[in-house]
């Protein structure tokens, strides 16, 4: 029978001593390793290093850098923890160019501004200069040019704010593509039908419509055009019912584009 080999306590304490102390010496490094993490952050929260250095702007279009960041109320070597980012994303979506805004943080000393503004829909004409309109109603007078180079509609004779916001709104709707169809939109208010617009396209056709739903309505419009010959002329009637009525012909057209729609 084969004898155990027996190990003396006194053999094994060296062993032991020298596990524990491996194992305190892991422990204070870890300790130590926390202390010095928490001692760079005070140190960088108190220090220049969190300091705003960089301002990035992305998205704008109609503002340039400085005025969005001068609508977010930042400057630089200013604290970047003391930001509280959903202020000043309130602050830039209180211009009435932007319609959202997102701020962050990128470390150590970065602000991210990202805004997304209302879409150009028209423009208005006083006298020989055009001023671009937003998909809001926003009228921007201090962006006037004295050139119209025809990418996006003339909008005319909406003196009432009501209707032109929301016409500004339904030509916001409206696919780009059938946008940029549109040379002209003017506002003809009726007494008995206030909502009243005519547009006068690119392709040489003439829009009877209204305002409310206008979007949805225009959705049919390359349909009916498609179904027309290249040499016809008139007004497409477009709302409750789709048709067209030719100016030479003087006789109106049922559309059968509206009658797929009715499908």
């Amino acid at each position: 029978m084969a004898q155990k080999k027996v190990v003396s306590i006194e053999d094994r304490i060296p062993k032991l001593k020298q596990a524990r102390k491996k194992k305190a010496n892991r422990r204070l490094l870890f300790y130590l390793s926390i202390f010095f993490i928490l001692i760079s952050v005070v140190v960088y929260l108190q220090s220049p290093l969190s300091y705003i250095r960089t301002i990035q702007v992305a998205g704008n279009s109609f503002l340039n850098d400085d005025e969005v960041v001068k609508q977010a109320d930042l400057v630089k070597n200013e604290n970047i923890w003391t930001i509280d980012t959903e202020v000043t994303e309130s602050k830039l979506k209180d211009s009435p160019i932007i319609a959202s805004a997102k701020v962050i943080r990128k470390l150590p000393w970065t602000v991210s501004i990202t805004i997304d503004e209302y879409e150009l829909v028209g423009y208005k004409q006083q006298e020989t200069t055009y001023f671009p309109v937003l998909g809001n109603g926003t009228t921007l007078q201090s962006m006037g040019k004295n050139t119209y180079n025809g990418d996006a509609p003339l909008i005319k004779g909406f003196n009432k704010e009501a209707y032109l916001h929301r016409m500004t709104n339904e030509l916001e709707k409206l696919p780009e593509t059938i946008r940029k169809l549109i040379s002209e939109v003017h506002w003809t208010p009726e007494k008995e039908n206030k909502d009243k617009i005519m547009l006068y396209m690119n392709d040489g056709f003439v829009v009877d419509a209204r305002i409310p739903n206008f979007a949805e309505s225009m959705d049919i419009y390359p349909s009916i055009v498609s179904q027309l010959d290249e040499e016809s002329e008139g007004i497409i009637h477009i709302g409750v019912g789709a048709y067209f009525e030719s100016f030479k012909e003087g006789k109106k057209a049922s559309s059968v584009a509206e009658e797929d729609r009715e499908e």
